[in-house]
């Protein structure tokens, strides 16, 4: 048997603990935001469609979107804002993310988009 100085069994271990927990608290990161981008490029597609639809269409379709990817409460609630040249859908939630040792972090999203009428 060699001996091999500076060579230990948990040499490498703890490295790879730490890259576990970071990826672990990543995914829930990451997938608030991809949540937050699709329904983002979903009011854009809404407001370049706008001349054809009522408010109350665009909301329902939204708000079932919102349900859909399971946003919190409060992301439903669409603001419509029509101009004679210009079309603005926002909304408004906040996300809770659960991190380890019972500690949270509330991520605010605040989705908008516009586009001619």
């Amino acid at each position: 048997m060699v001996n091999r100085r500076g060579s230990s069994r948990l040499g490498c271990l703890i490295p790879l603990l730490i890259l576990a927990v970071a990826a672990y608290i990543a995914i829930d990161f990451g997938e608030a935001y991809f949540r937050y981008y699709q329904f983002k490029d979903a009011m854009g597609q809404e407001a370049r469609f706008a001349t054809t639809k009522t408010d109350d269409q665009i909301t329902s379709r939204l708000a079932a979107l919102a349900d859909t990817l399971q946003l919190p409460p409060g992301a439903e609630l669409i603001s419509i804002q029509r101009s004679p040249t210009v079309i603005t859908i926002s909304s408004d939630y906040d996300e809770v993310i659960k991190l380890p040792l019972k500690k949270e972090q509330v991520l605010h999203f605040h989705p908008m988009a516009a586009s001619r009428l």
